[in-house]
């Protein structure tokens, strides 16, 4: 039955994708805030869709810490769930991004159009020097960068591996870095077609305040994030075993 309903969700979930690709066409001649309603609805709309077909709902915790100005947003990354979902809880969100998705037609286009940061991985350094830049400039519209420190999905429960991508911004932007943990992986597993059943979980934790030194802050940073995605973990596990779900070991 798992197996159908991940199937099902998986062919409803990139039909209601194209369809929303095309009826978000007349959004590219408007202003950014058409396509981020557009976006939003898009991440709406697959909220439910997991709830329905396949039993998951999503709880998001601590979201009265996040503030209306210009922030970086720190989140865990073990998915592509929260690609869309943060969209809903931030006024107006820039996502650092590889520039090889803004070559995907279609999307592409929206992400361009929305203001996305594209990151040239192939400059090196000076791919760092370009992103601070980009993010100075939309930080100047107040608007929330979301960067996902580990740079790639990683499975629940794996080390570890941030990049220095995020210590850079911090001390360049003098801006606070908001922290985010979540257990979405063990949910919508990364290079899966599986989605199981379960509750999504996602903690904005305590702000970090601009000021702090490089090392201070990247220990933070990765103490608070790791230790609230451990705790997430157990609970999603905890669901599982209740639900009389027996999971393989994800940690690579």
């Amino acid at each position: 039955m798992l197996t159908i309903r991940s199937v099902i969700f998986n062919v409803l979930f990139y039909l209601n994708l194209v369809v929303i690709l095309i009826l978000a066409l007349p959004t590219l001649a408007m202003p950014r805030r058409g396509i981020l309603a557009v976006a939003r609805f898009w991440a709406r709309s697959n909220l439910w869709l997991l709830r329905t077909v396949c039993g998951t709902t999503a709880e998001f915790h601590g979201i009265e810490k996040i503030a209306c100005g210009p922030l970086i947003v720190a989140c865990k990354h073990q998915s592509l769930w929260e690609t869309f979902a943060l969209v809903l809880l931030l006024r107006d969100p820039a996502y650092i991004m590889k520039r090889e998705l803004m070559w995907i037609p279609f999307f592409g286009w929206y992400t361009a159009k929305a203001g996305m940061i594209a990151v040239d991985r192939s400059k090196g350094s000076r791919a760092l020097t370009d992103m601070n830049a980009r993010v100075r400039r939309e930080l100047a519209r107040n608007r929330q960068i979301i960067i996902f420190p580990e740079g790639t999905r990683r499975p629940p429960g794996a080390a570890p591996q941030y990049k220095y991508g995020v210590v850079h911004l911090y001390l360049e932007t003098g801006v606070a870095c908001l922290p985010v943990a979540l257990n979405s992986g063990l949910f919508w597993p990364r290079r899966s077609l599986r989605r199981n059943p379960g509750t999504i979980r996602v903690e904005v934790l305590d702000p970090i305040p601009p000021g702090l030194d490089k090392d201070s802050f990247f220990e933070r940073l990765q103490r608070e994030i790791e230790a609230g995605a451990t705790r997430l973990l157990k609970e999603g596990k905890s669901e599982q075993a209740a639900l009389g779900l027996r999971m393989p070991d994800v940690r690579q």
